[in-house]
């Protein structure tokens, strides 16, 4: 006899939802640390000396809301598209 298992339902769908927080996790590791690299490029490019600029709180406050909105897309990307299965 072969030691195969066989996955339920459930065990497949914990394990769709591991590997989609897993790339999650990378995408979003990947994605600040690249945000921080260009942030400190651009602060060493400046004539301003180090630890003497200072971040808007205008500016911090805009890029939170825009990162709700990039939030809220990647959360719509999971929901099912109902529109387009409706019949005309």
């Amino acid at each position: 006899m072969s030691n195969t298992s066989i996955q339920t339902p459930s065990q497949a769908a914990g394990d769709s939802r591991s590997q989609t927080y897993l790339l999650g996790a990378a995408a979003g590791l990947l994605f600040g640390l690249l945000t921080a690299y260009l942030y400190n490029r651009a602060a060493g490019e400046s004539q301003v000396p180090p630890g003497t600029q200072r971040v808007k709180s205008g500016e911090l406050i805009a890029l939170g809301l825009t990162a709700l909105g990039l939030v809220r897309q990647v959360s719509e990307m999971g929901r099912p598209d109902l529109k387009s299965n409706k019949r005309r």
